[in-house]
């Protein structure tokens, strides 16, 4: 099949992406791409991808909005609280067989209110376990591959309207401020922040407990897909969990190691 000029621009644009950034373009659904990119170029005014691609060969500042735009994550503070409802007599099982020395892997952190989320988690698992002391055992590596995403997670430094899904008992215990909120230190010590890139990069320090990667999948193609879930699986404690987002269906060699816990909320488990 004959690609159309505009396809061949495209895709001169996202291979030069990837050799000068590092960033995996080829992972990524086009659709995605084409969306993000056509930001940048509104924001700056041209129309082609040629011309796109001669921007960025001159102003080296737009690479970093350009990598800035493509991976952009929105999300909040116990988001979709359905699913932490679901998680929670899970984690706590995790508690009670590791003896509360519990390690967690949040894939693809974004600003951070995801593995802060589950180390509010680990903090009540802790205290409905009476074992507020074997918190200090537990670690949630955050990484991401954005820049801004891993200083956001860093500086842990929250506007009030990122808690409005998470249960106000748990703000008041675990985080202090009023328009702006931090998590008390015993909460942010858990998180250790640390810059990857999923689709080319192990896992930062397997095995673990629990495994979250919601809503980060859906931007990579099939292939990418199969090769993460698979890595996921091998990531997992026998015994562990995995979290996928609502929109995300487990396939290829992973679904034969992971069982379904949780069909609605996308939880499966690695056997013991």
């Amino acid at each position: 099949m004959t690609l159309e000029p505009d396809d061949v621009a495209f895709r001169a644009l996202t291979r030069k992406i990837s050799q000068a950034r590092g960033f995996s373009c080829e992972a990524y659904k086009d659709k995605c791409l084409k969306r993000r990119i056509a930001v940048r170029m509104r924001a700056r005014g041209v129309h082609t991808y040629g011309d796109y691609a001669a921007l960025l060969d001159r102003d080296d500042l737009e690479y970093q909005q350009l990598l800035d735009a493509l991976t952009i994550n929105v999300t909040k503070f116990y988001r979709n609280a359905e699913m932490w409802n679901a998680l929670a007599p899970h984690l706590a099982a995790l508690w009670r067989g590791r003896h509360g020395h519990l390690t967690c892997w949040s894939a693809g952190c974004a600003s951070g209110e995801e593995p802060y989320t589950l180390a509010v988690m680990l903090a009540e698992a802790a205290r409905a376990a009476g074992a507020e002391p074997q918190l200090a055992r537990c670690r949630v590596d955050a990484t991401d591959i954005d820049r801004v995403s891993l200083e956001r997670t860093r500086s842990a430094a929250y506007p009030a309207s990122a808690f409005v899904e998470m249960p106000p008992i748990l703000v008041q215990r675990y985080f202090t401020g009023g328009d702006t909120r931090e998590p008390v230190p015993a909460i942010k010590r858990l998180v250790k922040v640390i810059p990857l890139d999923l689709v080319r990069e192990p896992p930062p320090d397997a095995p673990y407990d629990l495994i979250t990667c919601r809503n980060v999948v859906i931007y990579f193609d099939r292939e990418s897909q199969e090769r993460l879930f698979l890595r996921f699986a091998d990531a997992l404690r026998p015994g562990g969990v995995l979290v996928l987002g609502k929109v995300e269906t487990l396939f290829g060699p992973a679904r034969e190691r992971l069982t379904l816990l949780d069909a609605r909320e996308r939880i499966y488990r690695r056997p013991e």
